[in-house]
């Protein structure tokens, strides 16, 4: 019955032994159930991993069968955790998608994939950039997930933006919340918007992309932007970027607006964190994921932590869940 949530038949069976006689031992339940000791022992180890059986504090050096209410709370707290990480592998796969396309054609050096051109260095990044700047008729469309953007960066930048808004381009970037937190980053975006772009944010984005007339996208081959990149034309790779790109930008928030929390008292960067914590990730991988610095990552994660009453990241997630702050 309780397969989807984890429980083997043999584990299903010593539990709900252990529930209806709970002194019985592994003897007694091996003899009730007609299962070797050996089995049922497997199915204790398994029960203990799941949470669903603890040592006795009243008998110690006996094992004894945890609630109904709780243990089902607990079997459908990791269910929700692994729906929880499919979820970000599905949002992830499209983007992946280009990169595999990319390493497949690094397998082929002799025969170049179609639709796939291989920049190497920062100056060739660059080069190739700028031809698309000039090239582009009617849209760009951008992921930006660096978080604060330094002032030699955007000054860099500056020229070639409000060309192409003086041109008529339609300019849409959606960045990191983190953004939000930076002046000089945030003076550069109203700016921009003053010309005509438009501007949203979001906790967390799944890879760097530039996208131009729905065209041709680039993108970085790895975590190291300057390493190289790949310039990607192919009709179906670049259907798929664009609807991540729209799927994103209907969720994100216009840069101007203000943080808002829903009815669970969450903001969409809190209700991030706390996913990420759920997943198992470290304070570091959340930082990076957020665009925000260790520390801030750090004080997230024990703010939200404090407010739900836990004490590690597996039962913040399970108490996140009974409150249906993750769903």
């Amino acid at each position: 019955m309780f397969t989807l949530l984890g429980l083997d038949q043999d584990s299903e069976s010593v539990y709900r032994g252990m529930l209806a006689h709970p002194a019985d031992g592994v003897a007694a339940i091996g003899a009730r159930l007609r299962l070797p000791e050996e089995r049922v022992r497997g199915a204790l180890d398994r029960l203990s991993e799941l949470g669903l059986a603890r040592p006795s504090y009243d008998s110690p050096g006996t094992i004894r069968a945890v609630s109904p209410d709780v243990g089902m709370e607990l079997l459908l707290a990791r269910q929700q955790a692994e729906l929880l990480a499919q979820q970000q592998r599905v949002e992830a796969s499209r983007a992946a998608a280009a990169q595999l396309i990319s390493e497949y054609a690094d397998l082929r050096p002799g025969s170049p994939e179609p639709g796939v051109e291989h920049l190497t260095g920062l100056d060739a990044i660059r080069d190739r950039l700028s031809l698309l700047h000039r090239e582009v008729q009617e849209e760009v469309m951008i992921f930006a997930p660096d978080g604060e953007q330094t002032p030699d960066n955007l000054e860099a930048s500056r020229p070639l933006d409000q060309a192409l808004l003086e041109r008529g381009v339609r300019m849409r970037t959606v960045y990191l919340d983190s953004v939000r937190n930076s002046p000089h980053t945030m003076e550069y975006a109203e700016w921009l918007a003053q010309l005509g772009r438009q501007a949203r944010t979001v906790p967390t984005l799944p890879v760097r992309m530039i996208i131009t007339d729905r065209s041709t996208a680039v993108m970085p081959v790895s975590d190291d932007s300057a390493a190289g990149a790949v310039v990607l034309t192919g009709q179906g790779t670049l259907a798929a970027l664009c609807a991540l790109f729209e799927s994103v930008w209907e969720k994100a928030r216009p840069l101007g607006s203000e943080a808002k929390r829903d009815e669970r008292g969450l903001t969409d960067t809190e209700e991030t964190t706390l996913k990420l914590l759920a997943l198992g990730y470290t304070d570091e991988a959340i930082a990076k994921r957020l665009g925000v610095s260790h520390r801030t990552a750090r004080r997230h994660a024990t703010t939200l932590m404090e407010r739900l009453g836990a004490r590690s990241r597996f039962e913040a997630g399970v108490r996140a869940v009974q409150r249906g702050w993750l769903t």
